[in-house]
């Protein structure tokens, strides 16, 4: 007989003796529980009853106002409030918004590397996965046109386009400025959706972050998708999509949203009232000073003890750093080694949607473990390559 496990996945998922640097975690340390428990009693005492009933479909009223005014502090563009959706995170904005922008077999262009269980996600539904390779400064924009023209002499019209520019998953990089107004001109002219994945914009660690994808194009172009999950908490399960209205008009009346009203509607009104309550950017500015310091942390000390040849770039930003092997060291071999030695990654190969790229590279997760712990996994992770090599 199986028990259902009390605590959260994370628990569930930690491994005794192992510092499990492939969990893109934020650290249960940090988290917010008295801000959350004061913001969700100011929901009730404010909303009654109106809290725990069935939702807006596109979310509630004070959340959606404070989006508003946020994108219009931070990105100097404030979107009208037919243009936002409140979602459950960003992993149900991205099934939603494949599911009701796309049809089964669509080509959808995915930059590569990138999110590995989005990648996920736009297979269930089944996509066509066409990959966009991508440098450091982001895609080579006239090898991507070419790729389009390429496919449209096939038949084949790309209906859509994922990307992480901001702060990527796995990179930690961003995309330059050319580079982001040339793919958006781009997707202009070819009539492509920019799904713009944009979970780690609030965690700058080296100045502000670039504009966005979705601030720099014009209405209906990109698919902004926003969370909390980075900038406040996981398992509040609340996130955003910032689109043309054309899209959220699609969202606001499909069945899913007919059946049950809009996603998560208490949590979402406890994460108006926290906002609203001015604890947003102390608890956001806490994630940054933590998060920056463990990067660093790392950083030194990926430095100090792995064997020469390896190669990184510091992220600028979010949860990660993207470690290039030397000496044609493959990550897939790597990884049970590692971890019979008390540390894991994620291998690069499953960033890339087509499967025949990364072997040479690995992604680490900076947040959640505190700094002495990060020193001893570089150190475990460098004993492993040795014992490769």
């Amino acid at each position: 007989m199986t028990t259902h496990h009390p605590l959260s996945d994370l628990h569930a998922a930690l491994r005794p003796g192992v510092l499990d640097l492939g969990l893109g975690h934020p650290d249960p340390a940090l988290l917010p529980l008295e801000a959350i428990q004061r913001a969700s009693a100011s929901a009730l005492a404010d909303y009654g009853a109106h809290a725990l009933g069935y939702g807006y479909a596109t979310g509630p009223g004070p959340l959606v106002d404070w989006l508003q005014h946020r994108s219009a502090q931070c990105e100097g563009r404030m979107p009208d409030a037919d243009e936002i959706a409140i979602t459950g995170g960003i992993s149900h904005a991205l099934d939603q918004l494949v599911t009701l922008c796309t049809q089964p077999g669509d080509v959808a262009l995915v930059e590569s590397p990138t999110y590995h269980l989005a990648v996920r996600i736009l297979r269930d539904r089944p996509l066509k996965l066409v990959a966009i390779p991508s440098s450091p400064d982001g895609p080579d924009v006239a090898a991507l046109s070419e790729l389009v023209a390429s496919l449209k002499r096939r038949g084949e019209r790309p209906s859509l386009l994922y990307c992480v520019p901001t702060f990527n998953n796995p990179t930690g990089l961003c995309w330059r400025d050319d580079v982001r107004r040339a793919v958006v001109a781009l997707a202009e002219r070819e009539r492509i959706l920019i799904v713009e994945d944009d979970a780690y914009r609030e965690l700058a660690y080296d100045g502000e972050a670039p504009s966005s994808l979705w601030r720099l194009a014009p209405a209906g172009v990109v698919a902004r998708l926003g969370s909390f999950s980075k900038s406040l908490a996981p398992g509040m399960r609340v996130g955003w999509i910032t689109a043309g209205r054309d899209v959220i008009a699609r969202i606001r009346t499909c069945g899913l949203m007919d059946s049950g009203g809009g996603p998560n509607q208490f949590a979402a009104m406890t994460v108006a009232a926290y906002c609203k309550d001015g604890a947003f950017e102390p608890q956001v500015a806490r994630f940054r000073e933590a998060y920056r310091a463990r990067r660093d942390v790392l950083m030194r000390a990926l430095a100090t003890h792995l064997p020469t040849g390896w190669q990184a770039q510091t992220p600028t930003g979010g949860f990660f750093v993207w470690v290039r092997l030397p000496g044609g060291l493959s990550s897939e071999v790597l990884l049970p080694v590692a971890e019979a030695m008390g540390v894991s990654f994620v291998p690069g190969r499953r960033f890339f949607c087509d499967g025949h790229n990364g072997d040479d590279a690995l992604r680490l997760a900076f947040t959640l473990y505190p700094p002495a712990q990060l020193e001893e996994a570089a150190a475990r992770l460098a004993q492993a390559m040795r014992r490769c090599g």
